[in-house]
């Protein structure tokens, strides 16, 4: 924590900024950032096939089972706190080149109920329009042995906002994020894989405050193995299923600024570390897929340990024109 107090101010004034400190310390003094912890797993390091446009619908749910302090402590049991994110999405990828990478986008317009905004208790939005999430670039390289992806993705603050509320649907604040990240493949089938995707996000000031969220580091992937289904006569695969075991990590690269009276306060920087598995199947024949992760957290420093749920539904729609012969 920094505090630059003016030593000639008056002692009321000094004994107020002290009581304010008091109750950003014991309430919410750590913010958090837009990136959703648990939305890549298997393979988060491949871009999906080009000439494809993909819809799905995420079902997100966080269940908080402890408040971890600055020592990694539990300062509260049972914050009895449930965050639950939903919505309707879309990925183009195209079979355009940059660099020699298939050019790619999405969007995401979500709901959520009960927000964290930070270490606050205090979390009782219903479900409501919360900050849009819009990838406008996106880059996939496919190699034998290795898959590539860069991205660049933004967070617009579309969500309900206002500072000290407790309704708040979204976190009031732009966010910039840089991502890039790898699948290997053990095999030539590729049919055995280990993946890592790294985030990187940058923050900007919450409205009509000068409080801003420190920058965070996400990295998220997973061990695991592919199947292919065969139909009844064995001549061709019926779909695809991907399970193995998935893991997350994610920290403060710089502190939260809190400005109280001329004091800024700068919170001990926060981490989490989770590991889980996943399943995901995809239906050849109806191009639907249905997939789920599990992610149980532990190690937590200055902010919430709990659970993380993910079910994605998608339907992918073919792009690729037909060639007649």
């Amino acid at each position: 924590m920094k505090t630059n107090f003016n030593t000639r101010r008056q002692p009321i004034k000094f004994i107020l900024t002290l009581f304010l400190l008091l109750i950003y310390f014991t309430g919410n003094a750590q913010l958090k950032g837009g990136h959703i912890l648990g939305a890549m797993g298997l393979q988060s390091g491949t871009q999906a096939p080009a000439n494809t446009l993909s819809v799905y619908v995420p079902g997100y749910l966080y269940d908080a089972c402890s408040l971890r302090n600055a020592n990694g402590d539990k300062s509260v049991a049972n914050p009895d706190i449930t965050m639950f994110i939903t919505g309707a999405g879309a990925s183009y990828i195209s079979d355009f080149k940059i660099f020699g990478a298939n050019y790619g986008a999405s969007i995401l317009l979500a709901f959520a109920s009960n927000t964290i905004q930070g270490n606050s208790l205090d979390a009782k939005n219903s479900l409501a329009f919360t900050d849009m999430f819009v990838q406008p670039v996106q880059l996939g390289w496919h190699n034998k042995r290795a898959d590539f992806v860069f991205s660049y993705q933004i967070y617009l603050p579309t969500g309900k906002f206002t500072a000290g509320a407790s309704d708040n649907a979204g976190l009031g604040m732009f966010m910039n994020e840089f991502s890039a990240g790898t699948t290997l493949f053990f095999n030539d089938k590729k049919t055995f894989h280990f993946s890592a995707l790294a985030a990187y996000e940058i923050n900007g000031k919450k409205k009509d405050t000068d409080i801003k969220t420190g920058d965070i580091l996400s990295i998220e992937g997973g061990l695991g193995k592919t199947f292919y289904l065969m139909n009844a006569e064995k001549t061709a695969p019926k779909g695809i299923l991907n399970a193995g075991a998935i893991y997350y990590l994610q920290g403060k690269i710089s502190p939260d600024k809190i400005p109280v009276g001329n004091s800024v306060l700068e919170p001990a920087k926060d981490r989490i570390a989770g590991i889980g598995a996943e399943v995901n199947y995809f239906h050849i024949g109806s191009k639907t897929s249905a997939g789920l992760r599990w992610v149980s957290e532990f190690e937590a420093v200055n902010r919430f340990q709990g659970n993380t749920f993910f079910l994605t539904l998608a339907h992918v729609f073919s792009l690729a024109k037909v060639v007649e012969e």
